[in-house]
């Protein structure tokens, strides 16, 4: 369960106050502990950084996938610690926050960003959207692998879902995958994988 602690911060007293061995996000300046993932939730997470990294090494694209790097809003007091986020290095330089605090705050530094769901699916599919659209991340995956998300989300026959926002014209656009369908991605339009074989990477 995601507990929120009372004390409310800026993301200044956030980075100075933040623990190193918990994970912690910041929404709109409170304190938010991120609970210990399932053994499934990491199973998903690993399968899809594995598949990403193989394909942009493949492409040789000069992108990278940090371990605990954050993404901030600009608009409001939020930093978020996504499953995997696809890096830009190229676009560092125009990064106030990366050299010092490891963040993000720039849409042209984030390819991709993948949020796999679990107890707190309203804040992938409402909160995070609306952040993550403001901005300007071109493109935002929910993996929804245990149909946890609401029926406006997925359907009235929950299924296991990879819902992809692809932002046109500053706005989210969605095309949700389910069993064979084969993933389309913008950020890495070769990608051989399906749905289905995101499902089933969790251990037996």
């Amino acid at each position: 369960m995601i507990q929120s602690l009372q004390k409310i911060m800026n993301f200044a007293e956030f980075i100075q106050w933040k623990p190193e061995n918990k994970r912690y996000e910041l929404h709109d300046g409170a304190i938010v502990e991120m609970p210990q993932p399932t053994g499934e939730h990491e199973d998903v997470v690993g399968f899809l950084a594995e598949k990403l990294t193989l394909e942009y090494v493949r492409l040789k694209l000069p992108y990278s996938i940090p371990k605990t790097a954050l993404i901030k809003s600009a608009s409001s007091e939020s930093a978020y610690s996504p499953d995997i986020l696809l890096i830009n290095r190229l676009n560092l330089i125009n990064e106030p926050l990366w050299k010092k605090e490891s963040t993000v705050t720039l849409g042209n530094s984030i390819p991709l960003v993948i949020e796999v769901v679990s107890s707190n699916w309203r804040d992938d599919y409402y909160k995070k959207h609306g952040e993550y659209e403001g901005i300007g991340i071109p493109e935002y995956w929910i993996v929804d692998y245990l149909a946890l998300g609401g029926r406006k989300f997925i359907g009235n026959h929950k299924q296991p879902t990879v819902s992809i926002y692809i932002l046109v014209d500053g706005e989210y656009q969605v095309s949700q995958f389910r069993g064979n369908d084969l993933i389309q991605s913008a950020a890495l339009p070769d990608l051989n994988l399906t749905a289905e074989q995101i499902f089933q990477s969790v251990s037996i």
